[in-house]
């Protein structure tokens, strides 16, 4: 006997801001990843005439140093709402967070595992955003110096080109680890839409945000829906019993 089919009964989980923020991150993240390889190591010399020669790679990575920092004003601009929850989320830790990663391990790798109880963002999205927070600070602040190194120190300079380096390599293992979650792994891939359009399936919300679902449905935002995300059927009222029953 087959599985009943998941409803495809979306609620909005990100806004159309955050949607925005996001896709410009990950594309000036990409872009500065490409255009800095050949700078990097001759084994991706073939890149430059792609990129228009050094001095052309060297402004594209100028141009996207620039729409990096972009996303941070996009959000805060159009959703302060959303950005004040992410910052809340961030700093705001209990036991039930500590749990969160005993259960992650067991579902990342397959075993049989339980839904631990979370709000808004888990404890691993937390996590995430802090890391992706520490080495885009790293990466931003040792690129000025690089990037006008007339008005720094020498020393300055070098340990730019050093923790960039290590900026980087911190952000790019933490950028696989987030597209594997995203995109690949069977759980959590079905939230993928919400980077896309804002919207995930109900269901999905419902079993990995209990708290945060439970709270839109106390407020009339999101419908009360049962295992297969289908929306509940309002209860009738009894019916008045028979004379004489």
């Amino acid at each position: 006997m087959s599985k009943p089919q998941k409803s495809n009964v979306k609620v909005r989980r990100f806004s159309k801001a955050f949607v925005w923020a996001h896709g410009v991150n990950a594309i000036s993240f990409l872009a500065l990843y490409i255009t800095a390889l050949p700078m990097y190591t001759e084994f991706f010399d073939w890149l430059y005439p792609v990129l228009g020669g050094p001095e052309g790679a060297r402004l594209l990575h100028r141009i996207f140093a620039v729409t990096f920092v972009l996303p941070t004003f996009i959000w805060v601009i159009f959703d302060w709402k959303g950005f004040k929850l992410w910052m809340k989320e961030l700093v705001t830790w209990k036991k039930r967070d500590l749990e969160f990663f005993t259960e992650f391990v067991k579902e990342l790798f397959g075993f049989n595992f339980k839904h631990v109880r979370q709000t808004f963002f888990n404890a691993g999205e937390k996590i995430n955003s802090i890391i992706q927070i520490f080495t885009a600070l790293l990466i931003i602040g040792s690129g000025i110096p690089m990037w006008f190194s007339e008005y720094f120190p020498r020393a300055v300079v070098q340990w730019g080109y050093l923790l960039h380096n290590v900026g980087f390599g911190l952000a790019i293992a933490v950028v696989v680890g987030h597209v594997y979650l995203s995109v690949i792994h069977k759980n959590s891939k079905p939230g993928y839409s919400g980077v896309i359009t804002g919207e995930v399936p109900a269901w999905w919300a419902q079993e990995h945000y209990p708290d945060w679902y439970d709270e839109e449905v106390a407020k009339g935002n999101f419908p009360e829906i049962d295992k297969d995300g289908n929306p509940k059927k309002p209860t009738s009222p009894d019916k008045k019993k028979k004379k004489g029953a």
